[in-house]
């Protein structure tokens, strides 16, 4: 099911031209991140595209929002860092991963990347390679992953669709992250759990989407 709904969901992606609508990477690679308020706690820095920023919602409603507020009801003393980017790539995020890492006592990654690739058709191998030297910077800081996938539609041809589908379960057992498979689990192709554009998730939709990230993420976290 998961694969069979991300599949129609690309379809209308890949016919949408939907990062033309959104603000550009570059314009917005060198802004602050969310600004930090505790600095004596862990940091989660919540790395990705429209998803993470939280495209055509609040501050307080985008899931590194939504996520802090689970992360205090029940205990952990984290801090959870926005430095999601509408409209970005693979190279995108290679490209300023390095700033966005540079903070006091970063602790984990939430890296989603791929989906802006996938829709401009950039080869699965490069798409691969990017995310493979950003988990590596995040590894050599001791920084601890959690890989969010993504899928490709069969309307990309099957060779690629292959690749696509197999780098992200492959780079998490090369890199020993932790991994989850679909980041819009439960809320693709749910009307009711989306923006008019049928793509973003809507307020109800993010907190389905936060709540399936904590629980991957959960094995990651100390208290």
């Amino acid at each position: 099911m998961i694969r069979i709904a991300f599949i129609l969901v690309s379809l209308m992606l890949s016919f949408s031209g939907i990062g033309k609508m959104q603000e550009s990477p570059k314009e917005k690679r060198n802004k602050p991140l969310t600004a930090t308020t505790h600095k004596d706690k862990p940091k989660i820095i919540a790395f990705g595209d429209s998803l993470t920023a939280g495209f055509g919602l609040s501050e307080r409603e985008s899931y590194p929002y939504l996520l802090q507020q689970k992360l205090d009801a029940d205990g952990y003393e984290y801090e959870v860092i926005n430095a999601g980017v509408s409209g970005d790539t693979t190279q995108g995020g290679l490209e300023r991963i390095d700033w966005s890492l540079d903070q006091e006592s970063v602790e984990i990654l939430i890296l989603a990347l791929g989906g802006n690739d996938l829709l401009r058709g950039v080869p699965p191998s490069q798409i691969k390679s990017n995310l493979a030297e950003i988990i590596k910077k995040a590894k050599a800081k001791g920084i601890k992953v959690l890989l969010c996938g993504m899928l490709a539609p069969p309307i990309m041809g099957p060779e690629y669709q292959q690749e696509f589908n197999r780098l992200y379960p492959e780079l998490a057992d090369e890199y020993k992250v932790a991994y989850m498979p679909f980041i819009l689990e439960g809320v693709a192709l749910r009307k009711e759990l989306n923006q008019a554009d049928g793509i973003h998730p809507n307020a109800e939709g993010t907190k389905i989407m936060t709540e399936n990230i904590y629980r991957y993420l959960k094995p990651l976290l100390r208290k």
